[in-house]
């Protein structure tokens, strides 16, 4: 309902290479770590957003994403429903032309403002899974 095929192609393919992903910290155990390392083995450049700022897979991280000093094409969601509208609206603000929320982060609201600012969102996806399932990428 909150991902059709055709908008996740859009983001994956032609949105742009910088995702941003919340959450993502040097915390192999986590969700973030495997799915940042799927992005960058398809060519993304996947920049670290967690309140550690620890770099993490090679690139610099940032305490948030106001703190990126330059663009960001898509911001991937790691943080729990609660918290995850919020980020959306710093992607707005930012910005950012996506936002992907990860399997399980759910906020109708905060989809409804994205579409709404203009901005591509798929929501309770990964795409460490539509890659695969939708490739070739390019």
């Amino acid at each position: 309902m909150y991902a059709d095929d055709d908008t996740i192609r859009e983001i994956l393919q032609d949105t742009g290479d910088t995702w941003a992903v919340v959450g993502l910290s040097t915390n192999r155990s986590r969700a973030a770590y495997g799915v940042a390392e799927v992005l960058k083995r398809f060519g993304k450049r996947v920049v670290p957003v967690h309140p550690k700022a620890e770099p993490v897979h090679g690139e610099q991280g940032y305490a948030s994403l106001a703190d990126i000093p330059f663009p960001v094409d898509v911001v991937d969601v790691f943080v729990n429903s609660e918290l995850a509208g919020a980020v959306a609206d710093e992607a707005v603000a930012a910005g950012a032309k996506a936002v992907w929320f990860q399997l399980g982060v759910i906020d109708e609201q905060a989809y409804d403002r994205t579409r709404a600012a203009g901005l591509a969102m798929v929501m309770d996806r990964c795409p460490a899974i539509e890659i695969p399932r939708l490739s070739p990428l390019r």
